[in-house]
């Protein structure tokens, strides 16, 4: 993987959401990274906003949002298991997670995303980032502590 410092990220929201930009911390986490010199953050309404398919989204993050070994993913949510399912199978700077869970939580809808259906590899995922963050919370109303 490059040496180089990440050049960009890409915020990969959670599905439900209309305009991204205007919904939950997305704009203003895009603005502020977009204030740093020499540093691009894109922040893009995802096809397939409600159910966020994998085979979608994946494709969506590679070809249009551009990321790459240089980019880092911020996904929350949904955007979360798009990120590291992305990362199982390209290279990329670094994942920051926001909300993050392995199952399909009992949902029909998360279960259609098709991120749950094969086993998490997570030995590539750590092999494809330089680093993880994760964030989460013990009070949160959708995922349980457990996820």
């Amino acid at each position: 993987m490059s040496g180089e410092a990440p050049l960009k990220a890409v915020i990969v929201p959670g599905n439900g959401c209309g305009d991204v930009a205007d919904c939950n911390w997305y704009g203003w986490a895009n603005r502020k990274l977009n204030d740093i010199p020499g540093f691009e953050s894109r922040l893009r309404n995802m096809p397939d906003p409600i159910t966020a398919r994998k085979s979608i989204w994946l494709p969506f993050m590679k070809e249009k949002l551009e990321v790459d070994e240089r980019t880092i993913i911020i996904g929350h949510s949904s955007g979360a298991c798009a990120a590291i399912r992305y990362a199982e199978e390209n290279k990329v700077a670094g994942i920051v997670l926001v909300g993050a869970y392995k199952s399909d939580l009992g949902d029909v809808n998360e279960a259609e995303s098709g991120y749950f259906r094969d086993p998490w590899q997570w030995d590539k995922v750590k092999e494809n980032c330089k680093w993880i963050v994760q964030f989460g919370s013990t009070d949160d109303p959708f995922l349980p502590w457990d996820e």
